[in-house]
């Protein structure tokens, strides 16, 4: 009876098997009566394994050629205070080279209109840290988060268009 089972469930999936075979088959004689349906099926798999990969593959690498490198330093003199209070950055991909050749411990820190903080370099002295952000257009505000700094006029703005 088990022999029975195993034998009549194989027989359907030799037919399935045969069906298959035969729709591959007839894709390659696309001058059959089934051209369009084997058209439509190879057209529609085509589309279906071409747009996903046309779609993500370049959309990733235009963003990341169209990043933005900006550059802002500390004042080397041991004011608090950047050497430019504004910058400019057009959206997407954003990246901030801070250098601090100043005698004091500064930081870059970068937040949104509503106040939250984006991103910041670590508190440093000597040499430049970079902070990569992705923005969209909007007005950003940057500051030096060590105390008293910001309020002593360490701060400045964003534009992104």
């Amino acid at each position: 009876m088990n022999h029975r089972m195993l034998i009549r469930g194989a027989v359907p999936l030799t037919a399935l098997a045969l069906l298959v075979a035969g729709c591959g088959s007839s894709s390659s004689n696309s001058t059959t009566a089934s051209t369009p349906a084997t058209t439509t099926t190879a057209a529609t798999t085509t589309a279906a394994t071409t747009t996903p990969a046309a779609t993500t593959t370049p959309a990733a690498p235009a963003k990341s050629s169209a990043a933005t490198t900006l550059t802002i330093a500390a004042d080397p003199s041991g004011q608090l205070a950047y050497t430019k209070t504004t910058l400019s950055a057009a959206a997407g991909k954003v990246t901030i080279a801070f250098t601090n050749a100043s005698p004091l411990a500064h930081n870059f820190t970068l937040a949104n209109s509503a106040g939250s903080v984006l991103g910041a370099t670590p508190t440093f002295m000597g040499g430049t840290k970079d902070l990569t952000v992705t923005l969209k257009a909007g007005t950003y505000t940057y500051y030096c988060s060590v105390p008293g700094h910001r309020a002593a006029g360490m701060q400045g703005t964003l534009t992104v268009s």
